[in-house]
């Protein structure tokens, strides 16, 4: 796993101060690759690399690689899982003098024989800039899902590009305005959707993604390579769908374990990194390293099931406990290296577990995308209840519900019933996408446009509704299944995984995104993968006999903090640090009197606003750090 960043003319050629800023931009991701440095340039182009050695941890696998006669360069961050079987399948060493045995040359030369079209090969993540000087052609490509990182901007006749925002901080044509589209939409998923950054300046290359362009000339295209469809196979039974779905999550995770550094595994506790504990335990891997967090809270404690996990699969455990304090002493450091304000309370988690996990191995398999293609989530559910609730219950009988719920006593548990219950039956009386993004919002449209002085935007509920309907898949369960990969996938789980972890130099992997595996589940009909009102029915059933029965038996959890409750106790200074009149003003976009209303409303325990309250704190730290004070750097661990 590595760091890119370049530039590529697109008139002129470039200059000394183009080559010192495309250095310094990729000197800036250090933290991602502290094993190498590499740079290759160019009279059009500037490639850099910064490198965490993971296969093949010689010096012949230095970055940026180019092919044998030095016409094809890449700079390269990922992991392609299935390089090995497509050097045997085209026979490359029978054409190609390799170097080294890393996946890196393994494109180049599989691009040497097919051109574009090995894309169509790959599975695993990637993000990459390839220049292919024979044809005078550059391709800027991101994976098929989103899962690595990729950043673009442009300015006057030069495209930059890099791993993460960060980068563009360095150069003299950035200009740090904020986007209050972007931040819009963030106060009410928690993240920035879309191809929207914080900054104006700023761009995401989705998933799936690719740019071609010829250094040296003003036009580039953007295309779509892959397109994530769920083009379901209603013949698929049951009986022919369990096994293969058990024999390619093995053949993924087997892929996954694939590494020539230290490598262990997150352990939640629930379904997904269970299942994934459950194969390797099966697959025979000795003595693996298993790294979980316990959140100091009751009602958010998972530790019991990772126990039962770590004793049943023999694993060598590393457990991080989370508190208040840990979170008040993280919360600036953490956001230095997330470059984005995020709401998602499992970031600071997440960077302090990859913190302990750097102590004995530079790999972590994650979970992290089972939910989405196992149809795994609440909401899923709740669609499907909603439909039965409309249906039985009458309008004027929801409504006495509604009102009756709405009087329930706060409960600041994790998925407390009044929580629950509020979320779902206000939910229930919209739309379906509506209800979806009702029950994933973190603040509701009327408060965001109270707290916000600039509102004059779509929904953002509108964001899932365009989604939702640009598709005419027959079950709404795959056009929400699209929602989820889409918004919440790439802009929340993966910002938050991608820059946690390799703020420490880890770098997380994801089998149950590997495409193979999702190529043949999205053609399983959305009836088999949530079974009535059984979640994730089909992956359960296709690990039957890996896991303890009460591990096989529970419910999705999910990591996240008690920040309502949290922000009551011990980290009640944060309010008094940050809620203050000139910082809330100081960014022209808050009002400071909704900011304080919205406050004392949680503090009396008349409304649970934990969630916004967090997305405001992470959004004022976040907007001091790189706009107003700018010194995100001071808070950077050293080894960086």
């Amino acid at each position: 796993m590595c760091g890119i960043a370049g530039i590529l003319s697109l008139s002129s050629p470039l200059g000394e101060r183009d080559l010192h800023e495309a250095r310094a931009m990729t000197e800036a991701l250090r933290h991602r690759g502290p094993d190498d440095f590499g740079f290759y340039h160019d009279e059009t182009s500037a490639l850099g690399t910064t490198r965490l050695k993971i296969i093949d941890t010689s010096d012949n696998a230095h970055m940026p690689m180019s092919n044998e006669d030095g016409s094809i360069w890449m700079t390269y961050n990922g992991e392609v899982t299935n390089y090995k079987r497509l050097r045997d399948e085209f026979r490359l060493d029978e054409r190609h003098e390799f170097r080294s045995s890393s996946d890196t040359e393994v494109l180049i030369h599989l691009y040497e024989e097919i051109g574009l079209d090995f894309l169509n090969h790959l599975s695993g993540m990637f993000a990459f800039c390839l220049l292919d000087r024979r044809i005078g052609k550059a391709f800027i490509v991101r994976d098929f899902f989103g899962i690595r990182p990729l950043f673009l901007m442009e300015a006057s006749d030069r495209l930059y590009f890099s791993s993460e925002i960060k980068s563009f901080l360095e150069l003299s044509r950035f200009r740090p305005d904020v986007n209050p589209e972007a931040i819009f939409h963030y106060f009410s998923l928690a993240y920035i959707p879309e191809e929207m950054t914080p900054f104006s300046q700023v761009r995401e290359l989705l998933g799936g993604r690719l740019i071609e362009c010829r250094p040296g000339h003003a036009e580039y295209h953007e295309r779509e390579y892959y397109k994530v469809d769920y083009d379901e196979d209603l013949s698929i039974t049951e009986a022919e769908a369990v096994p293969r779905v058990r024999e390619l999550m093995f053949d993924a995770v087997e892929r996954n374990l694939i590494s020539d550094a230290p490598l262990g595994m997150t352990l939640s506790g629930g379904f997904d990194t269970s299942a994934m504990l459950g194969i390797v335990k099966a697959l025979g891997v000795p003595e693996i390293h298993t790294f979980s967090i316990r959140v100091d809270e009751p009602s958010y404690d998972e530790s019991r099931y990772q126990a039962i996990m770590v004793d049943y699969a023999k694993t060598i455990h590393h457990e991080v406990t989370v508190g208040p304090d840990d979170v008040m002493q993280h919360l600036v450091e953490h956001m230095a290296y997330m470059d984005e304000p995020s709401g998602d309370g499992a970031a600071i988690p997440t960077y302090l577990l990859a913190r302990e996990a750097k102590k004995d191995v530079d790999v972590l398999l994650s979970g992290e995308g089972g939910d989405e293609v196992f149809n795994a989530y609440e909401t899923h559910v709740a669609y499907k209840a909603r439909h039965l609730y409309r249906s039985m219950v009458p309008g004027p009988l929801r409504n006495l519900v509604r009102s009756g719920v709405k009087r329930l006593p706060t409960d600041y548990r994790k998925l407390s019933f009044d929580f629950v219950a509020k979320r779902f039956t206000e939910g229930a009386e919209l739309g379906v996408p509506e209800a979806h993004f009702f029950w994933r919002h973190t603040v509701s449209e009327e408060l965001k446009r109270s707290l916000l002085r600039n509102s004059d935007y779509k929904p953002s509920a509108q964001l899932f509704a365009d989604l939702y309907h640009s598709v005419d898949y027959p079950d709404g369960l795959n056009r929400l299944s699209l929602v989820d990969l889409k918004y919440f996938f790439i802009g929340d789980l993966m910002v938050k995984n991608d820059r946690m972890m390799m703020a420490h130099s880890v770098e997380a992997r994801f089998p149950w995104m590997d495409r193979i595996l999702f190529d043949y589940l999205k053609t399983v009909p959305a009836a088999l993968r949530l079974k009535g009102l059984t979640r994730r029915y089909l992956q359960k059933q296709a690990v039957k006999g890996l896991l303890p029965p009460i591990i096989q038996r529970r419910r999705n959890m999910g990591l996240e903090l008690p920040h309502s409750l949290w922000l009551l106790k011990g980290m009640r200074a944060l309010i008094a640090r940050y809620m203050t009149r000139a910082r809330v003003e100081r960014s022209g976009l808050l009002d400071y009197e909704a900011v304080q209303t919205m406050w004392r409303e949680h503090e009396s325990g008349k409304v649970d606003h934990g969630r916004a309250i967090w997305c405001v704190l992470n959004f004022m730290i976040w907007f001091d750090l790189f706009v107003f004070d700018g010194n995100y750097k001071e808070y950077w661990s050293p080894r960086a």
